[in-house]
């Protein structure tokens, strides 16, 4: 068995090197182009930025000045934030009210946040754009409570296979000392959810940073633009687009997620696996 494994193990090699090239290639032609001249982007988009069609920063300040990038860039990084924040704080402590209350209630609470992880987003589109507006959630404060209900389902899901193998005995424990159930949750409990409300706090974040959709739903994109939208604001009339500068602000767009991504990726599996074998 273990003379099998070698003799196959470059197969594997080779194939997850030829695998990962085929994702990283397209972020890499991204980072490329940014630095061409937007007449060279369609002409030549394989080559490297040399000589006349090297331009240095021209689309990177170009396309700050042209979509507000700054602006843009703050609303996306307070929806985020505070977005993942939210979902964090109030799924970790559902999943731990039906984690440790056998009722019908819990069961019901928990089969519902399963049952949105699998209704497709296109049937209720229209329904939450009109609710939404009807409560004036048009607003980067009112979204963070549109995506709490969307990012529920998997989260509740994840605490819930973690909550359940936590020893019971230690909760009992900290009530015996005094401790009420809000202090218990939150002395006891969510230090140890740790690993696991890091891996949902990295894909929550993920999701929402790059999401485009749900913003120009629900958001009033004349006074509130996350960057997604803001990028296509580089379209033209008829149908032209600024290469360039569309080139260099999905560069900047991608930085902050993929070095968040990195920094908190080794605790992406070791989440997952609490999350979904325990209990």
């Amino acid at each position: 068995m273990n003379v099998k494994k070698v003799k196959h193990g470059w197969v594997y090699s080779v194939f997850f090197t030829l695998l990962s090239v085929a994702w990283v290639f397209p972020i890499l032609l991204v980072v490329v182009n940014s630095f061409k001249k937007k007449v060279y982007i369609s002409r030549r988009p394989f080559e490297l930025p040399l000589g006349k069609m090297f331009v240095e920063l021209e689309n990177y300040i170009g396309g700050m000045e042209k979509i507000q990038f700054f602006d843009a860039f703050k609303n996306s990084l307070f929806i985020t934030v505070f977005s993942v924040a939210a979902i964090i704080l109030c799924t970790s402590m559902c999943a731990w009210y039906i984690s440790r209350v056998n009722s019908k209630v819990s069961s019901g609470i928990y089969y519902l946040c399963l049952f949105s992880m699998i209704v497709p987003f296109q049937m209720v589109m229209f329904t939450l754009s009109k609710l939404a507006n009807m409560l004036h959630l048009s607003s980067p404060i009112g979204i963070i409570v549109v995506y709490l209900g969307f990012g529920a389902g998997l989260a509740v899901f994840m605490f819930c296979g973690f909550v359940r193998g936590i020893p019971l005995e230690i909760e009992e424990a900290a009530m015996i000392d005094g401790c009420t159930p809000i202090q218990t949750y939150f002395r006891v409990v969510f230090p140890i959810l740790k690993p696991t409300c890091i891996t949902v706090a990295i894909l929550q974040a993920m999701w929402i940073w790059n999401d485009y959709l749900l913003p120009y739903l629900v958001l009033d994109i004349k006074r509130w633009k996350t960057i997604p939208i803001a990028i296509q604001y580089l379209k033209g009339g008829y149908g032209s687009v600024d290469m360039g500068a569309m080139m260099a602000m999905l560069v900047l767009a991608i930085i902050p997620i993929i070095v968040f991504y990195v920094a908190c990726q080794k605790y992406i599996i070791e989440g997952v696996v609490a999350g979904a074998v325990k209990g």
